[in-house]
């Protein structure tokens, strides 16, 4: 299985592909679009903020050949933000791959921001992409900001309100958590973007 690993900017970008290498992927770490022929697999991680993400996309030619991914795409905690339309963050427009704006999480009482740690996974729907999930199962998150996406939400999780968790439509994917830091859960859900055939 190769994978193209988009290098966004994005800190999280080494623990991703170290995760994947552990499954036995091939990857390829992709600093401009044309790395990603060829590839079995797309995966777009994030750590940052919206408008510098996307003006590396852009810059590096992924904005464009993105509109048409060639291989299943899955982006990760920002990287998933940066599937949609717009996001609040820096008031940006996005990839469009799937409809809708990421907007900053709401301030509650008794809810710290932006969101870290362990949270439960709630299914949705169902999807190839959640098998062998148990009931209850955690994820671990940094962010302070989400969408609501309830067209495309597999599986959603609540802090402070309800947001999509993981996200799918055709041939695309999105998981807000970090699926690599997210022990057992985060390595069954990367397994099964492996072999998921959409």
């Amino acid at each position: 299985m190769k994978v193209a690993l988009i290098d966004a900017g994005g800190s999280n970008l080494g623990s991703v592909q170290s995760a994947l290498a552990r499954l036995g992927a091939v990857v390829r770490v992709a600093r401009d679009a044309d790395e990603l022929t060829g590839a079995d697999r797309i995966i777009l991680p994030g750590v940052g903020a919206a408008k510098p993400a996307m003006d590396l996309l852009h810059q590096r030619g992924f904005a464009t050949r993105l509109q048409n991914p060639p291989a299943p795409l899955l982006g990760i905690c920002l990287g998933m933000q940066l599937l949609y339309t717009r996001s609040a963050e820096g008031d940006v427009a996005c990839l469009g791959l799937l409809p809708g704006k990421v907007e900053a999480m709401r301030k509650a009482e008794g809810i710290r921001l932006p969101h870290m740690g362990w949270n439960t996974l709630k299914q949705v729907r169902r999807s190839a992409l959640t098998a062998g999930l148990n009931e209850g199962a955690q994820a671990y998150f940094v962010h302070g900001y989400a969408v609501d996406d309830p067209n495309n939400t597999v599986l959603a999780s609540t802090h402070g309100a309800k947001f999509s968790a993981l996200v799918q439509h055709g041939h695309v994917a999105g998981m807000q958590f970090h699926p690599e830091r997210s022990s057992a859960v985060g390595r069954q859900l990367l397994i099964n973007f492996l072999e998921w055939s959409p």
